[in-house]
């Protein structure tokens, strides 16, 4: 059994670290409100553009934006990785990681190549011991993600796309749920899909048959889609991002919250193998004593 001094350092040093996981877990409480509301902020607007995106795929117009063609025969595809610049948040890097893992060597037992922008620390440094390719990257984003640097990154694969060089673009990211409770989901971004994933989890497809949905477009088609689907591509990324954000504060303080009540259970159990030894040794001290007068 460990000394009382030995005890007594390891109470102080889980002591220590508990302080710093009550104030970690009190700083990403105060970051989660923030990322929340701004989540929030954007969900109608990323929901609104994408039924609008879905319901221009299905409409007749004399231009049709590669975003809106489906290929034949998917040969090469590009997926979007977001994860966290930093860790202690749970499994949430984790999980998306598998999913990405998983869908990945699909994707390669088929023959598909797949080209990667890894948006984070984490699913950057995966995504190279891992062997993938790394088409471009973007990370350190901070608490608040500016569009610019996120667009640069994302923008590599969608020249590839419009080039012919790709076949789809997928979005690996974790969608928040409530504070306890976030999912890593995967979806096709480009081209448009069928159906739509609102903020409450439910697919949600489009309310228009094919070809019976039309816009009057001015100054002309191309000039409009073309603006257009470069919004729904900046919206869906930015929206991803941004519910990214929401799940790493969330989950960062259910992990320190969890530490630090584990942190107090240990502190208790030590304390009383500390008062055990130390009683221990008070009764040894009293047994010598007694036994030396005895002999006397």
């Amino acid at each position: 059994m460990a000394g009382s001094k030995e005890i007594r350092n390891k109470i102080k040093s889980v002591q220590s670290t508990r302080k710093i996981t009550k104030a970690m877990e009190m700083v990403a409480a105060s970051k989660m409100k923030k990322a929340q509301d701004r989540m929030r902020a954007g969900r109608p607007y990323v929901e609104r553009t994408f039924a609008i995106a879905m319901h221009i795929a299905r409409a007749n117009t004399e231009y049709h934006h590669p975003f809106l063609v489906r290929r034949n025969g998917v040969k090469r595809v590009g997926a979007i990785v977001v994860t966290t610049d930093k860790g202690l948040c749970g499994g949430l890097n984790t999980n998306v990681l598998r999913l990405m893992t998983q869908r990945f060597r699909e994707w390669r037992e088929a023959g598909v190549e797949v080209d990667f922008v890894a948006i984070g620390s984490k699913g950057l440094g995966f995504i190279n011991r891992l062997g993938g390719h790394i088409a471009s990257s973007a990370v350190q984003l901070g608490d608040r993600p500016r569009l610019e640097r996120l667009v640069g990154a994302v923008k590599v694969l969608t020249d590839d796309y419009v080039a012919g060089k790709i076949d789809e673009i997928h979005v690996f990211s974790t969608a928040f749920v409530n504070t306890m409770k976030q999912e890593p989901r995967q979806f096709r971004m480009v081209p448009i899909p069928d159906e739509v994933r609102t903020s409450a989890g439910e697919l949600r497809g489009g309310q228009v048959p094919e070809g019976t949905w039309d816009y009057i477009y001015e100054p002309d088609a191309r000039e409009l889609l073309d603006g257009m689907m470069h919004r729904y591509v900046e919206a869906v990324i930015f929206q991803m991002v941004n519910e990214n954000i929401a799940c790493e504060q969330s989950a960062r303080m259910v992990a320190m919250k969890s530490a630090s009540d584990n942190a107090g259970k240990i502190i208790e159990e030590l304390q009383l193998i500390y008062n055990k030894t130390r009683q221990a040794a008070i009764t040894k001290e009293l047994s010598e004593i007694v036994g030396g007068a005895a002999a006397v």
